[in-house]
Parts: structure tokens; C-alpha cells; sequence
């Protein structure tokens, strides 16, 4: 295990030298991609040290040659996709098979190696296997972000990968009808999973979708309107006097934007350079407001502060002056936090961010994944109405204009790609069998996910007070009380499932 360490640490030093040109919520997405690798590690080390002196057989990395282009197979072109396989707790031959479905962000190993999914490998004798999406992390060839090549990227074609996996994987150890795939996927890779489900019913018998927002919508107003509900809940250390804290400061923000007061709001927020252009004053708003957002949907992860209850406790704390000012307490803690000397606001810089066809193999892989929004998802996260309590600079028609000035696709063609999304597959009511639905009611995409129980077989699950992809990390003494209890239904129903392909092996 001790080839564990350095891979990690080489990853965090990655991270962090990538995140210095990111946006604020970017930045926060990596730091979490890190605090995972990290937990994961320790939590391999600590089951590796356990099991001592048992041999251990480490994951196995490899590549599938993959067409650009299922659906066009003279296209001829193809890439190589990462995968891992772990046999270590696989009951040969008849055991089942954990597949778990990588999303817009590199993967590695600790996808087969830690979280509940491999706790649940473990008792049941799974497989576990998991699949690098396309143009993202290794998986990519060197043109991969250019424009032209960027139309291959779609999650018609990443379900299309994962059924050419599934056939390698069958081929690789000789696999029959006994051996019964259950799918794992968070985010994304959550709506991945159900929609894998749902179009190829003849290859994975269930799937677990966690946070997974399977409705598409243009303008996401709902994102916000769960962050301030759960700036208001006490169940996470949030309170009405917090929210209501937190609506003025970024009121008094916009005053001063609309007086051209920029030299103190410069000053006041740290910011890297001058709030020239109208488009810097939207990110510098932007920017504080992830800090709320990102807290919110990663409660209690990433870095130190991040969590509802520590934002509340500065936002109240009148000692520390007006709402405006605790709000560039706020901005300073995460600063230091990010080890960052100032705030990057430069839209000129986001540009040649979103528009570089540069390739990074880890982290999040930020153009690809707003190509994804502008073409198929939406997503955008906006604050005009009232419910919202950050700036109301924060527009759909700002995030719009970077899909037709960084890829070329107009508005309108963004709201058919959402609209289509949605006909494909079914929106919040996809009609399928066997899926789980897990969200925290503190996550804000929990509000484009299935919420309520469709029908005997598709099934969700609400975990109060927990946030994004909660469920999926490793089970913890510490956990409260009711994710323990989702993890114990998701645990049921993954044994329930085996049982009834044991019965029925042939049932779709």
C-alpha cells in the first residue's frame, strides 16, 4: 500500500496548481475531489491494515479502445478509456458485478478501492469495476477539447462506452446471465446510472443513483432556493437570522456596484485586479456566492470552514460589524483556507480558461463539462428571483453568453438540446424498474433528482441534513443517525436485488 502515498500527494499538488486558475466554485470542486482521494486513502490503509498479514491484490488499470463515434462506425477515429478492476472480494464465478460510472472529473483507483459501494462489494462478493468518462481525466486523446472534437462528447455516447465495457468485462472473465451488474454513479454519473438502467435493462439489472439530476433545465433557479432554505436550517447550523444576514451583505454589495464604489469593493474582497468591465463586477458576485453554494452542496468537505454552520456563525456574529462586513470576513477565511493572495474576478481570464484546448489529466475538466451544459443540460444557476439571497447580477443570460462566445451555440439551440435531454429520457419520471434514488435535502441538485417513490421497483430515498453524494463516501462512527439509517435501505435493496436475479437470472 505504501505506492498509495505519493500518488495522493501528487494528485493534491496537481490539484492545487490547477485550481489557482479557477473559478471560485471550480476551486471548491477540486479541493473535494482531494479531500475524498485523501479519505479514501486513509480509509484503504486503515481496511488494508486490518486484513494483514492476508495477501492483497491491487486494482488493475487498463484502457479499452473505444470509437469516437458509436453511432457512426465509418467514422473510423477512436480513443483510449481508463478503467479499473478490482477482484479482491469477487466470489468467483457466479459472484455479481459493482459497476461504477465515472462522471466530469478524472477517476482512479479508490473508485474500486473505498466508499459504500465497495463495503457492499465486500459483502456481497462483487466485481467491482468502474469506467472513466469520455474526455475526461486520462481518457482523451491530445485533440480531444478542440471544437470539432468536442461533438463526441454526449451522454448518448458515454452510455453507449459503458455498454462496450460491459461486453469487455463479460468477454474478460468469461461472464454469464448468473453474474448480475448493479450499476453506482453520484452526480452526473447518478443520472449516468439510472438512464444506463433505464435504455440498456438487458445489461445492468439495477442501478443506485445518488444526487443524480435527471431533469435538465435551462434556468436552474431552484439551485439557489435550496441553498437558502439550507442556510435557514438549523438541522445544519443555519437559521433565518443567517439567511437574512446573508441577503443583505450581498445587497449591500450590488448598492455599491450600481454607485461604482469598485475601488472599495476591490479592496474590500481582495480581488486580483480592477473591476473594469461589467463582466468582471458579475464574477466578483459570482465568485463570493459559490463560497455559500459550495458550502452548501459539500457540507462539511473540502476545506476548512466549509459548512453551513461555520458561514452562519460569522454571517450573525454582529461583533464583527455590519452584514456587508461579515461577508468579507467570510471571503477572507476562504482565502486563507485556499492559501490564495487575492480573488480572481477577470472574465477576460475565465474566457481563455473555458475557450484553452490544453489538456489536463486531472481534476474536473471544467470546458468539457460546460460544453456538456450548453449542449445537453443547462444547469445554469441563476439569482432573479426573490427567493434568491445572493446578487442579482447573477443572470441566465450572462452564463448563456459564454455557450455562443466560447463554443458557438446560441441560446436557443442550448433551451432545444434541454428540451430534447428531457423527450430522451424522461425527465424526473423516467418509467424505468429498478433504480434507487438517494439524495440529501440540503443538496441543491436534489431538487432536479426523484424525490418520491414512482413506483414499487424505482425508488427514492431523502437523507435529512445531508448534502452531495453524502451516501456515497465511506461509512463512518461518526455519520448521523439518518444516513446510517439510507445506507442500511441501500444495503437492503442492493441484497434485495441480488436475490431476485437469482431467482429470475433472465429478468430484465
Amino acid at each position: 500500500m505504501g505506492h498509495l502515498v505519493p500518488r495522493v500527494l501528487g494528485l493534491f499538488l496537481s490539484l492545487l496548481i490547477l485550481a489557482e486558475a479557477a473559478r471560485n466554485f471550480q476551486l471548491l470542486q477540486q479541493r473535494v475531489l482531494q479531500w475524498r482521494e485523501v479519505q479514501a486513502m486513509k480509509e484503504t490503509l486503515s481496511r488494508r491494515q486490518l486484513l494483514l498479514p492476508a495477501p492483497w491484490r491491487a486494482p488493475s488499470e487498463g484502457v479499452l479502445r473505444q470509437p469516437l463515434d458509436h453511432f457512426n462506425r465509418q467514422e473510423g477515429r477512436a480513443f483510449n478509456q481508463r478503467f479499473w478492476i478490482n477482484e479482491e472480494y469477487w466470489h468467483r464465478p457466479a459472484g455479481p458485478v459493482f459497476l461504477y460510472i465515472g462522471g466530469e472529473s478524472a477517476l482512479s483507483q479508490f473508485s474500486v478501492l473505498s466508499g459504500h459501494h465497495m463495503e457492499m462489494a465486500e459483502k456481497y462478493g462483487a466485481l467491482a469495476v468502474a469506467l472513466e468518462h469520455r474526455f475526461y481525466g486520462a481518457s482523451i486523446n491530445p485533440d480531444g477539447l478542440r471544437d470539432d472534437s468536442l461533438r463526441f462528447l454526449s451522454s448518448q455516447q458515454a452510455l453507449a462506452d459503458l455498454a462496450s465495457f460491459h461486453l469487455f468485462v463479460t468477454q474478460k472473465y468469461n461472464l454469464t446471465q448468473n453474474n448480475t451488474w448493479i450499476c453506482f454513479g453520484g452526480s452526473y454519473p447518478g443520472s449516468l446510472a439510472a438512464w444506463f438502467r433505464l435504455k440498456f435493462p438487458h445489461l445492468v439489472f439495477a442501478a443506485v443513483a445518488s444526487s443524480a439530476p435527471v431533469q435538465a433545465q435551462l434556468d436552474f433557479t431552484g439551485y439557489n432556493q435550496v441553498v437558502a432554505a439550507s442556510l435557514s436550517d438549523p438541522v445544519v447550523g443555519g437559521s433565518a437570522q443567517c439567511r437574512e444576514a446573508v441577503a443583505q451583505a450581498f445587497s449591500a454589495v450590488d448598492q455599491r456596484l450600481r454607485a461604482g464604489q469598485l475601488a472599495e469593493l476591490e479592496k474590500d474582497f481582495h480581488s486580483c485586479g480592477n473591476l473594469t468591465e461589467p463582466h468582471d463586477r458579475e464574477q466578483l458576485t459570482s465568485n463570493l456566492a459559490d463560497i455559500f453554494m459550495g458550502a452548501v452542496q459539500y457540507n462539511n468537505e473540502g476545506f476548512q470552514g466549509g459548512s453551513v454552520a461555520s458561514l452562519c456563525t460569522i454571517m450573525i456574529n454582529g461583533d464583527l460589524g455590519s452584514p456587508y462586513q461579515r461577508l468579507i470576513a467570510v471571503n477572507n477565511d476562504f482565502l486563507e483556507a485556499m492559501a490564495f493572495p487575492c480573488m480572481e474576478n477577470s472574465h477576460q481570464r475565465l474566457m481563455a480558461e473555458l475557450r484553452s484546448t490544453n489538456l489536463s489529466l486531472t481534476g474536473v475538466g471544467e470546458r468539457q463539462w460546460y460544453f456538456q451544459t450548453c449542449t445537453e443540460f443547462g444547469y445554469y444557476q441563476t439569482c432573479e428571483d426573490s427567493t434568491c439571497p445572493f446578487s442579482r447580477l447573477m443572470t441566465l443570460s450572462s452564463q448563456l453568453d459564454l455557450c455562443t462566445q466560447v463554443f458557438g451555440v446560441a441560446p436557443e439551440r442550448v433551451a432545444e438540446a434541454v428540451t430534447f435531454t428531457n423527450e430522451y429520457y424522461g425527465a424526473d419520471h423516467p418509467k424505468a424498474s429498478r433504480i434507487l434514488f438517494v439524495n440529501g435535502d440540503i443538496d441543491p441538485w436534489h431538487a432536479l433528482s426523484v424525490l418520491t417513490n414512482q413506483s414499487r421497483s424505482e425508488l427514492a430515498i431523502l437523507i435529512n441534513g445531508t448534502s452531495h453524494c453524502a451516501n456515497m463516501n465511506p461509512s463512518k462512527k461518526s455519520d448521523p443517525r439518518p444516513l446510517i439509517l439510507a445506507r442500511e435501505w441501500i444495503d437492503y435493496h442492493v441484497g434485495d436485488w441480488l436475490r431476485l436475479a437469482r431467482k429470475a437470472p433472465s429478468a430484465s
